[in-house]
């Protein structure tokens, strides 16, 4: 199994996530760290880390900047290395000990792709903040089980589920079969999904798979504007995406 962890910017914040990698209680797993186009310490970081890490850790470049980019090049390099099973979290997020060993379990019994249980970060934000967080998680997945162009009519064999992209396992060959990741548009999360759920039933939630989520998206666009990007309308008035 290989981890794939795209990183932009995140000098502050990747550290964090490579400790939570290191306290897996399945560390039979090779990381990718693919840095995206970053100006920050986030490679220097990563570097670091490879030199104490308790798995092998490769890093990466990817100069073309998007999420999606950065997990597809991190994904097929992995591929190319021999993976059977790919992971994936973000540098931002803190995958609790448990982690791997479910990816792995659910990819091993069967599963082509696991999704699991994502929730807010408790160092960023207080209750309320984690309570709103939680909230609009839960009205992006109800909108994607009742969004017209989601309906298995258009093709797909199984009913959409949403998954984040930041707690997410595959097998390489069904990875290869679908086409990969979309490089572009964002979210390519989405894209992702429905490109799978056009090939295979064999899609788990995994609820012992859980990653803590940053909620910085959050702080950044206020309740209204993140609701507004997990319903597919943009920043709004905002530049670049904070995570």
């Amino acid at each position: 199994m290989w981890v794939v962890l795209p990183a932009h910017q995140e000098a502050a914040r990747i550290g964090d996530t490579l400790d939570a990698l290191a306290a897996q209680h399945d560390r039979a797993f090779t990381l990718v760290v693919v840095d995206n186009a970053s100006t920050d310490g986030t490679a220097a970081l990563a570097h670091g880390f490879a030199r104490r890490a308790p798995f092998p850790v490769h890093v990466l470049s990817e100069p073309e900047k998007g999420v999606g980019c950065a997990v597809d090049t991190g994904f097929r390099y992995a591929i190319g290395h021999g993976a059977a099973l790919l992971a994936r979290t973000d540098a931002d997020c803190l995958p609790r000990p448990g982690w791997t060993a479910g990816a792995r379990a659910a990819l091993e019994a069967g599963a082509d792709l696991v999704c699991g249980r994502v929730t807010a970060r408790r160092d960023e934000h207080g209750p309320l903040g984690r309570a709103a967080f939680c909230l609009l998680v839960r009205a992006a997945a109800l909108f994607g089980r009742i969004r017209p162009a989601h309906r298995r009519h258009h093709g797909y064999l199984t009913p959409y589920r949403m998954h984040a992209g930041n707690n997410m396992a595959v097998t390489a060959a069904l990875y290869e079969t679908v086409g990969g990741m979309p490089r572009r548009p964002s979210p390519t999360d989405r894209l992702f999904l429905n490109r799978v759920r056009r090939h295979t039933t064999a899609i788990v939630h995994a609820r012992h798979m859980v990653v803590e989520n940053s909620t910085r998206r959050l702080r950044a666009y206020g309740v209204l504007g993140t609701a507004r990007w997990y319903l597919d309308k943009g920043p709004g008035r905002h530049g670049e995406d904070p995570r």
